[in-house]
């Protein structure tokens, strides 16, 4: 247990350069290796969660875009969402890095950008933006038109019909497939490090670590899915943190007692 603790403190924070800059080069512990990627873990956090809520601003505003009747503002929207869903991830990144090196030559101000911190947070950003975009606009799609024809006779339009009814709805039948998307959104991060973007000096993420675990001891089947279980208490999180969002947005609607106490496990096992 003492070991335990040890290795925690020294390891803890080590993808931060926190701690031990070695890494342990044999007699691996089971300790070591949950610690290590644990360690990982939180870029991965790091990048989801910044993405994520710089994403859904920009979302939104692709899915207003598109909807528009205006082809300055509509057709920008509609090539970005097409561009970032046509294409893998992988590949984003991978032109993302030469793009970024290239830069950095010409504006010197751009170099970190060149860095998995910023750098491949901009192509997540991106990315996520694209996706949900495409989400918010089937559901701004959808808004009731009875919804809106109220608001008018109320004398609400522009931007506070758009504020007090139209986004607030749009997010409500949004929200099911926005929580999805934030969940692939968490599991893409470990894209990053497999991609061009260096782990400078082993700052590395969770699959960083579990790799090398895997590299140095031929035995794939215990860093893995001490990856996976990392991921699995991950998703709960989203799902709860999601899911409390959602009573928000759904607490003056009338709901039978049946879907009062939502299950979560059916929507684990989907």
């Amino acid at each position: 247990m003492e070991d335990c603790l040890q290795t925690l403190a020294d390891y803890g924070l080590r993808s931060l350069g926190i701690g031990e800059r070695l890494l342990p080069r044999s007699d691996f512990t089971l300790c070591q290796q949950v610690v290590l990627i644990g360690s990982g873990m939180i870029w991965n956090v790091y990048f989801g969660i910044i993405a994520l809520v710089t994403g859904f601003a920009l979302a939104t505003l692709v899915a207003v875009g598109k909807a528009s009747a205006h082809p300055l503002a509509r057709k920008p929207s509609e090539w970005f969402i097409f561009l970032f869903r046509g294409s893998p991830l992988f590949i984003q990144f991978f032109f993302a890095y030469f793009l970024f090196l290239s830069l950095k030559q010409v504006v010197p101000w751009t170099e970190p950008l060149s860095s998995a911190w910023a750098g491949a947070l901009v192509v997540l950003f991106l990315n996520t933006a694209a996706y949900s975009g495409e989400i918010f606009y089937g559901a701004l799609r959808s808004v009731p038109k009875g919804d809106l024809e109220a608001a008018a006779a109320y004398g609400l339009t522009g931007w506070t019909r758009f504020r007090r009814i139209t986004w607030p709805t749009m997010l409500r039948l949004a929200w099911p497939a926005y929580t999805n998307e934030a969940v692939f959104l968490f599991h893409a991060t470990t894209l990053v490090f497999f991609t061009g973007f260096p782990a400078r000096q082993q700052k590395g993420d969770a699959l960083y670590y579990a790799q090398y675990f895997a590299d140095k001891t031929f035995n794939p089947f215990v860093p893995y899915p001490i990856l996976a279980g990392y991921f699995v208490l991950l998703t709960l999180i989203i799902l709860g943190v999601m899911g409390l969002v959602n009573a928000q947005l759904q607490r003056h609607l009338p709901l039978d007692r049946t879907q009062r106490r939502p299950r979560l496990l059916p929507q684990i096992m989907r």
